[in-house]
């Protein structure tokens, strides 16, 4: 990490530099040692400016605050720059998982074959005796199911009732023979 201390109308002290030191330390957990801060200390007023620049590869990052106090100026700068760091960071990993999920989507409909002509669904459904009446009505109660495979009681044969498109009546499958 390498930090630089400038002063405008004030003196930098060794407290200050090892504060300033001290407190930058937080702010190399995100990006290790690759990492250059610049600090500028300054008054007006009753105020002192403490200006901090936090240059890594491929981002600035800048905080200015006023305070009667120096070293809670260098507080809340230090607070600031952790701020828009977590705020980047988590805009960058946001945009990496929505990039890899699209990318994921694509692999997916240009790597799969399509499949034509082929059975690639099986439903088992459990099959009883019971009348076409009692299938209809099995059969209304059940919105989600559009058809109803059963055994007819009076032929002994498996026959399927289903709902015809209008909503309202019933068709039945039976065979011939």
């Amino acid at each position: 990490m390498d930090i630089k201390i400038t002063s405008k109308e004030l003196k930098t002290t060794d407290a200050i530099k090892d504060y300033v030191e001290k407190k930058s330390l937080r702010l190399e957990k995100y990006f290790g040692d690759d990492v250059k801060v610049s600090c500028t200390i300054k008054t007006e007023g009753k105020d002192q400016i403490a200006e901090m620049q936090l240059v890594v590869p491929g981002n600035t990052y800048r905080a200015v605050t006023a305070h009667k106090d120096l070293y809670a100026s260098i507080d809340k700068n230090i607070d600031i720059l952790e701020g828009q760091i977590r705020k980047a960071k988590t805009k960058k990993d946001k945009q990496n998982m929505t990039d890899s999920i699209r990318m994921k989507d694509n692999m997916k409909t240009n790597n799969e074959p399509v499949v034509e002509n082929e059975i690639i669904k099986s439903l088992f459904y459990d099959i009883k005796p019971i009348s076409p009446e009692d299938a209809k009505l099995k059969l209304q109660e059940d919105f989600q199911n559009k058809f109803l495979p059963f055994i007819n009681i009076e032929t002994g044969k498996v026959n399927v009732m289903y709902k015809l498109k209008d909503g309202k009546n019933f068709g039945i499958v039976e065979p011939e023979a």
